[in-house]
């Protein structure tokens, strides 16, 4: 008997009376009216798939006017399935793109008020300079021309500028992700970069590193992805929301670049160069804005993880996003508690007086995030709280490490997000379930190392691709970001002059500080500066010049304010702040 979509047509059901296809017409044209422009009013100004099919086939019972309504009901399903897949990606999207609010806060909380307009101009930046680099160059390097028959390349190369057929809500999703690995090395940088240099690698992070790195991984003609024709070793690497081409990708540039541009002034180093005896504490300005930005991130995460399923309009995907979102919960929550308990029993041992570290709470959080990002949906959720668990401990013992080596990191974004999201890429080559993987990938040839021990064979293919891709990106990363932050040293874009480093950059670059009641610029470096943009201003031919002064405290412990006068050479009514 012939089979019409997914019903066997026997001679019996031919036999059945025309109420059988009106009855299925009208429930399709339910899903018709559900896929309708909403610009269309009603449904009675088209005519319904019965109504076209008899007007085609006739009212006579057929196989042909069957197969005519189990069409139009698929063509009706597959409209509404495909918009349903869109607006979940640009929802995911804009909880990741809400991200940048949490980057901006913590980042603000975590510096010393004297350059919180400075931190929150580069996130805003941040976000403009990546939409530039990624619809120029970005996409198209990252996923431009794919197509599974050219095998394995190392860059895209179409779509340029979104000139070809792209999914604009995989672009924006995308996009949203590049904003992220830029806004980590911000936080590492703060309090001594110059704009330019701001601007500079932002726009090459989004439009060139990160590109490479989603290719490798993503892509289906990239080196290392599992969706490739002929994938690595048979397996590919698996890492499903980008603890690696994300997260890894960004600690390594913002390693590179804090080396490259130095510690802040008296961080490890008095005056004279001479090293301190404990590294000097720089901040927090505000523990208020360092937990409004750590819970908008974890919010945000909610959109990174399960978003990367991509679709949602089937049970399967269902599933992967609902793990997804199960299993980002325990990681965080998990690197949160062994971060802070962890610190309170250290500090116990050294000092014999049990304190609570804020800061390990927050960061052991983030570096859970950051860790089951990779295997968020390959694992078990016991597995899952296992890798946030160790995550609080490797963020300890790299926070540690930076502070050992002198390397000055603002906000601990390397600890968090480099050494995270090794750890991440390495525990899903542990952890990964056999049925997970069926799920998420269609596949279980090569499974996590724990689980290939219990099926008796110690297979290492896949953890083995997890490591392949974890020296790519260190290698990747290092060697294409040293030469430009050393090219930025050499032009003198990179640092910030020592003395507007000392006033702080919302007094020198940004027209005054944050908070009216600062008072934590000193006032003989203020009057240095000002000496200096007179000298500036001079040389230039202006005729004037801006000084900043102090004014007179008019009550006993009242804060200094910063505020502008005029020099004699200025016009009146021109100072400015």
């Amino acid at each position: 008997p012939p089979v019409v979509g997914s019903f066997l047509l026997t001679p019996g059901a031919l036999s059945t009376t025309n109420s059988l296809i009106n009855f299925v017409a009208d429930k399709v044209d339910v899903h018709r009216y559900i896929s309708q422009s909403v610009t269309t009013s009603t449904m009675s100004e088209d005519p319904s798939i019965f109504e076209v099919c008899t007007g085609q086939l006739g009212t006579d019972l057929t196989v042909e006017l069957l197969q005519c309504v189990s069409d139009g009901a698929e063509s009706a399903k597959d409209d509404v399935i495909s918009g349903v897949n869109s607006f979940y990606l640009i929802f995911a999207g804009a909880l990741v793109f809400f991200m940048q609010v949490g980057f901006a806060m913590l980042c603000a909380g975590s510096i010393r008020e004297k350059n919180v307009k400075n931190v929150l101009l580069w996130n805003l930046l941040d976000s403009a300079g990546g939409a530039f680099g990624f619809w120029s160059i970005g996409y198209a390097f990252a996923y431009g021309g794919d197509d599974i028959t050219k095998g394995k390349t190392f860059i895209g190369n179409a779509d340029f500028f979104l000139s070809g057929e792209t999914d604009m809500e995989f672009w924006f999703f995308q996009y949203a992700f590049a904003c992220a690995l830029s806004s980590i090395v911000a936080g590492t940088i703060a309090e001594r970069t110059k704009m330019m240099a701001y601007l500079c690698y932002s726009i090459f992070l989004c439009g060139f590193v990160y590109p490479v790195c989603a290719h490798a991984f993503w892509s289906q003609n990239g080196f290392l992805s599992a969706f490739a024709a002929e994938p690595l070793w048979g397996s590919g690497v698996i890492d499903f929301a980008g603890s690696g081409p994300v997260h890894m990708c960004g600690g390594v540039a913002a390693l590179v670049m804090a080396i490259i541009l130095g510690p802040r002034r008296g961080r490890f180093y008095d005056d004279d160069g001479v090293v301190l005896d404990e590294p000097k504490s720089m901040g927090p300005h505000s523990v208020t804005l360092q937990f409004l930005g750590t819970f908008a991130l974890w919010f945000g995460w909610y959109g990174f993880n399960p978003g990367s399923s991509i679709l949602i309009a089937s049970a399967a995907s269902g599933d992967v996003a609902s793990l997804a979102a199960v299993n980002t919960t325990l990681g965080s929550a998990a690197g949160a508690l062994s971060g802070m308990f962890t610190s309170t029993i250290v500090d116990e041992r050294k000092t014999g007086v049990y304190t609570w570290d804020t800061t390990a709470a927050m960061n052991g959080c983030l570096t859970g995030l950051v860790a089951i990002t990779a295997g968020c949906a390959t694992v078990e959720p016991w597995a899952a709280f296992v890798i946030g668990l160790t995550a609080g401990w490797v963020y300890l013992a790299a926070s540690a490490l930076m502070l050992r080596f002198k390397i000055d990191d603002a906000v601990d974004a390397i600890p968090v997000h480099m050494f995270g999201g090794s750890w991440g890429v390495f525990c899903t080559g542990l952890f990964t379930s056999p049925r997970r993987l069926i799920t998420a990938y269609g596949n279980d040839n090569n499974v996590g190392w724990f689980y290939e021990w219990g099926r008796g064979s110690g297979n290492f293919t896949l953890l083995g691709c997890q490591l392949v891709s974890i020296l790519f990106v260190l290698g990747w990363s290092a060697c294409i970001f040293a030469p430009f932050c050393l090219a930025l040293k050499t032009l003198n874009w990179l640092r910030i002059d020592p003395l507007e480093e000392e006033v702080g950059m919302d007094i020198s670059r940004h027209k005054g500080p944050a908070y009216e009641s600062e008072g934590s610029a000193h006032s003989d470096a203020i009057e240095k500066l000002s000496a200096s943009r007179r000298d500036i201003m001079n040389a230039s031919g202006s005729g004037r010049g801006k000084s900043f002064s102090r004014s007179t405290p008019t009550k006993a412990n009242e804060e200094p304010k910063i505020e502008a006068t005029e020099d004699a050479g200025a016009p009146a009514g021109e100072a400015t702040a």
